[in-house]
């Protein structure tokens, strides 16, 4: 902020306050001192006011309005390029550096914790109870806005309490994952294949999970094959049972991210996919993200159990 305006805004702001405590004490000194009966000779629809001083009480709480932000513009920045004589924040009090004087303090109360944890496998850590509140508790703050408080998925969000993975369910991919993120890469085939390509191609698709196509659609389960057997087999595998190592999902089982419909089949193989899972790395750090693969291994292996 230049000059001027550090000036402007100052001047302005403290002379507004000084002239509302001058008009305050003004008024109050030509006020009768005790109440009385007498009004004040004007009537308002019929209505009189008596000519009574301002209530004490009432008068106090003015005066504490204008202590109160004599306090907060000593304290905190505002005043121009004045940074405020809060203690602990050299550089003035922002939202920033309270956030992040919060978090310091929860990493030193905290960390050592985080660290005992990150020095176990993941899929010990799993095992145990405390790691496993603290985990889930992280998956609330940070990933329960797109797999679900119950981590069960939604549209476009796959299931973690299943054994269904599009990268792995090893403990330490799912770490890989959580840590640096996923970027789906399924690509729209209609200028390929064609609007007949398409349908063909769903109707295979569909079929090798066992579902019945829509009657009445002519579909060609054989040119649907030979089509996928052309472009698809390079990240599906010649049986359509995925690649881990690409996200390429299993299409043999009954397991479908953006669903099992026709329809909705036939729109991802005309435009395709492009899901992504953000990195949180730099988010969460090393420790948390451990922390958290564990909790969210010990939601599949628990499925795994009850299977």
């Amino acid at each position: 902020m230049t000059s001027f305006w550090n000036w402007y805004v100052t001047i302005l702001s403290l002379g507004t306050i000084a002239a509302l405590t001058w008009l305050l004490f003004a008024t109050r000194k030509g006020q009768r001192p005790d109440s009385s009966e007498q009004t004040t000779g004007h009537t308002y629809d019929g209505i009189e006011e008596y000519d009574n001083p301002l209530p004490k009480w009432w008068f106090m709480m003015f005066i504490g309005t204008i202590v109160f932000s004599l306090g907060y513009l000593a304290l905190y920045p505002g005043l121009g390029n004045w940074k405020g004589i809060l203690p602990g924040y050299e550089n003035g009090w922002t939202g920033v550096a309270q956030w992040e004087k919060e978090v310091a303090k929860a990493d030193e109360q905290y960390g050592p914790l985080f660290a005992k944890y990150a020095a176990m496998p993941v899929a010990e850590v799993a095992q145990d109870e405390q790691a496993l509140k603290m985990g889930g508790r992280l998956f609330a703050s940070n990933c329960s806005v797109c797999h679900g408080s119950d981590a069960k998925g939604a549209y476009g969000f796959p299931n973690l309490t299943d054994d269904d993975w599009l990268y792995g369910g090893e403990p330490d991919t799912i770490k890989t994952t959580i840590l640096h993120g996923r970027t789906a890469a399924m690509p729209g085939w209609k200028d390929v294949i064609g609007e007949d390509g398409i349908r063909h191609t769903a109707g295979y698709v569909r079929s090798l999970s066992g579902l019945e196509n829509p009657e009445g659609l002519k579909v060609d389960l054989a040119a649907g094959q030979k089509i996928f057997e052309t472009n698809c087999v390079v990240c599906h595998g010649p049986d359509a049972k995925g690649l881990q190592m690409l996200g390429a999902p299993n299409l043999t089982d009954r397991v479908w991210l953006y669903g099992s419909s026709f329809a909705q089949i036939s729109q991802t193989l005309r435009h395709g996919r492009n899901g992504h899972m953000p990195a949180q790395e730099a988010f969460l750090g090393n420790d948390k993200v451990h922390l958290l693969a564990a909790y969210v291994y010990s939601l599949s292996q628990s499925a795994g159990e009850k299977n």
